[in-house]
């Protein structure tokens, strides 16, 4: 039987989750829903049959085999896939608990990913979890319906990680295995530490973009780029727990560390760039709003 403190606690999620949709829901009927369904919706086709070439035919529909056979030119012809799967992966390691000018990085991944889910839903789109630190820590198969989203949105929101490192190289394996079909898959993480900096990652991440439309949403505290000259210091890292003081009153220091943290902002850019996987940068500092409907208006444009 459940004691009257566990009820509260369910009480209070659900009360979360409940303001979470929400404040949600608003951007998604007003802003979001829109730019997601101009960009996703409909991107994939299934194969139907081949007919004979008409002018005004795009001529890369053309089907080089067959037209070979029959000595004149066929056209592949396509239909929209009805449904689309949207797969959430989630970086719950240590480094999501920070937020120094801004909420926690993971509170701002839980309402990014609420406001992609809803939007799936609004489409009648499937929708998956997969949260992972150093080990895969909760996975939640694509469905469909209002109930499921939220569920989705509970699990990020109150999902307590087993783990404080990150392996994200398995996690994108794991997704290839459970995963079959083509997915959208908006991997959302703040892409901090060696982890994501190995080929062994590269790797796993070209492959999974190969099998499925990746967008990296990337979460970044400004303190991470930057430090303050507030005098003695001590840092924290959130992944290992280990302590260091520092002395921000030294320039040279703060220089340094300014130079270290946006030569890994351009590694990682540079990787997303090589691989061919678009990136929308989020700061936790800044709406995030703006950025997505920005970046879902240009991938618009560029498949028009």
């Amino acid at each position: 039987m459940a004691t009257e403190g566990a009820v509260g606690i369910r009480r209070e999620i659900l009360k979360n989750v409940r303001r979470i949709e929400i404040t949600i829901r608003g951007l998604v009927n007003d802003v979001f829903s829109g730019e997601y369904h101009s960009v996703f919706k409909g991107r994939g086709m299934d194969f139907a049959e081949v007919r004979e070439y008409q002018i005004g035919d795009d001529v890369r529909t053309i089907d080089w085999n067959v037209t070979a056979r029959m000595g004149h030119p066929y056209v592949k012809v396509f239909q929209e896939e009805r449904e689309l799967t949207v797969v959430l992966l989630v970086d719950a390691s240590g480094t999501q608990e920070f937020g120094a000018l801004g909420p926690f990085k993971k509170d701002v991944a839980a309402e990014i990913c609420a406001l992609l889910a809803l939007s799936a839903v609004n489409n009648n789109d499937k929708v998956g979890l997969l949260i992972f630190t150093d080990r895969i820590e909760k996975f939640v198969p694509p469905k469909k319906g209002r109930s499921h989203v939220l569920r989705v949105v509970r699990e990020i929101l109150y999902h307590k990680p087993v783990g404080r490192l990150t392996d994200p190289r398995t996690a994108l394996e794991y997704l290839g295995r459970v995963i079959r079909r083509r997915s959208v898959v908006f991997f959302v993480s703040d892409f901090l530490g060696e982890a994501y900096r190995t080929e062994e990652f590269a790797k796993a991440l070209r492959i999974a973009n190969r099998r499925h439309d990746v967008v990296a949403i990337s979460l970044t505290d400004p303190r991470e780029l930057q430090l303050p000259d507030v005098g003695l210091l001590e840092l924290e890292d959130l992944e290992s727990g280990e302590t260091v003081l520092v002395d921000t009153t030294d320039a040279e220091f703060r220089e340094e560390f300014w130079r270290l943290s946006n030569d890994s902002v351009l590694q990682r850019d540079r990787m997303f760039q090589t691989i061919g996987v678009d990136h929308v940068p989020i700061y936790t500092d800044q709406p995030y709003v703006a950025p997505l409907v920005r970046f879902f208006r240009m991938r618009a444009r560029r498949f028009r």
